[in-house]
């Protein structure tokens, strides 16, 4: 008797709209996965990708994992499975896979960790001064810095340079900004923000100002300030290996997690992590990747969008309430 796999989709609806370079969107769907061993141990997965082609691309391969729900399956077909899936459908198996395997949360592997504190995310445009009122007047009572993320490049660059002003003015002087562009700035355009903030100790990072092929470009801003790669990461995996700044990881969308969780557990610094917006089983992986990086070498705030996703058993960090909601949608 071999492992068997069963398959669940899911949709919820964010709290707000989410603007940025790339356009607006709120809806979330996807696909969460029950993995059982002979055992009767549970791997719980989740696919969850973001754009239109790769929700296709995912679509394509869930229909045909699907097939196999009725079979029993060796961890081996699974493992093909995930070397040639997409990026969210390899997360969904290599995290189901994971947790069969107890590398984590089981007796032989680790104890999950609960999420550390996290950035907070601001909306973009004229939003953002009435979110970040909120959140002084929130933080007033916290011992830790408040670290918070904007997202730029969403709307005229002559209203986002005013409303730069107004946020620098404002940012209390033990915060730290951390300022996304989702490849939206052309590089005149970055050298422009770089020249404004290239000096101020409340800059953590410039988080993919360009294109997402412009290594060269990220390269050279890299050298006035700190930039983070996110998209740039996706598209090209091996710029993992070498790029020398901060790593924004995202892990329900970059496939396989076993490796960033070696990765991790081992101390590679630089690493950051953020969410793509998971229900609560992919949350729960993102909760223990990022309490490692914290116990790491380089430690800083996770990009969680705290307040950002809804309320309910299907955001749960118990996967039996989790999977119980998606049938109840279904």
């Amino acid at each position: 008797m071999g492992l068997r796999l069963q398959i669940r989709p899911y949709s919820f609806v964010l709290t707000r709209s989410l603007r940025n370079a790339a356009g607006e969107w709120q809806q979330r769907r996807g696909w969460l996965l029950r993995l059982q061993s002979p055992s009767g141990r549970c791997g719980w997965g989740e696919v969850s990708p973001l754009d239109s082609v790769e929700q296709r691309r995912c679509a394509r391969a869930m229909t045909e994992l699907a097939g196999t729900s009725s079979q029993s399956l060796t961890e081996a077909d699974l493992e093909r499975h995930v070397m040639v899936s997409p990026g969210a459908v390899a997360f969904g198996l290599g995290a189901a896979l994971a947790e069969v395997q107890e590398l984590v949360g089981g007796a032989a592997g680790e104890s999950w960790l609960p999420a550390p504190s996290s950035a907070q995310l601001l909306p973009a445009g004229g939003e953002m001064p009435a979110a970040l009122e909120r959140l002084l007047a929130e933080d007033l009572a916290q011992d830790h810095p408040l670290t918070v993320k904007w997202k730029v490049a969403a709307t005229a660059d002559a209203e986002e340079w005013r409303l730069l002003e107004w946020l620098r003015d404002s940012l209390p002087r033990r915060s730290k900004l951390r300022l996304d562009a989702n490849g939206g700035w052309c590089r005149q355009t970055a050298q422009r923000w770089v020249e404004s903030l290239q000096g101020d100790p409340r800059l953590e990072w410039l988080e993919q100002p360009l294109m997402v092929d412009d290594l060269e470009g990220h390269r050279s801003l890299l050298a006035r300030v700190p930039v983070a790669l996110d998209e740039g990461l996706r598209k090209h995996p091996a710029w993992r290996e070498h790029w020398p700044g901060w790593q924004v990881r995202r892990p329900s969308l970059e496939g396989d997690p076993r490796p960033l969780l070696r990765q991790l557990q081992q101390g590679v610094p630089r690493l950051m992590l953020s969410t793509a917006f998971e229900t609560g089983i992919g949350a729960r992986w993102l909760a223990h990747l990022a309490a490692l990086q914290l116990q790491g070498p380089t430690p800083t705030a996770p990009g969680l969008a705290p307040g950002w996703s809804p309320q309910g058993p299907l955001l749960s960090s118990d996967p039996e309430q989790v999977w119980a909601a998606s049938e109840a949608i279904g």
